[in-house]
């Protein structure tokens, strides 16, 4: 399995815990006092550089608030790196 889908497979796993946290009433949002940082460093260890860093900044925001942890931050940002930004790759070496 290449790098990309590990990726991918890491996304849906973190995506999955921050999601748990969610569903357990009363300790849920104790955990996420846990969670936040490490997805945060998490994050920023799976994409390098100031696109990692955003992007922990924000999954760091996403589970300390409360609610929102339903939002799948690291399969976004998968889609974001492979899907939409290679896109862009691709129509930039066409012109």
């Amino acid at each position: 399995m290449n790098k990309k889908y590990k990726k991918l497979l890491l996304s849906l796993l973190f995506d999955a815990i921050g999601l748990l946290s969610f569903s357990i009433i009363g300790i849920g949002e104790f955990s996420d006092i846990i969670w936040a940082p490490a997805s945060a460093y998490l994050m920023t260890k799976m994409y390098k550089g100031k696109r990692g860093k955003i992007a922990g900044a924000i999954a760091f925001v996403e589970e300390a608030l409360p609610i929102v942890d339903v939002v799948p931050t690291f399969t976004l940002m998968w889609i974001y790196t492979y899907v939409i930004e290679k896109k862009k790759e691709e129509t930039i070496i066409e012109v």
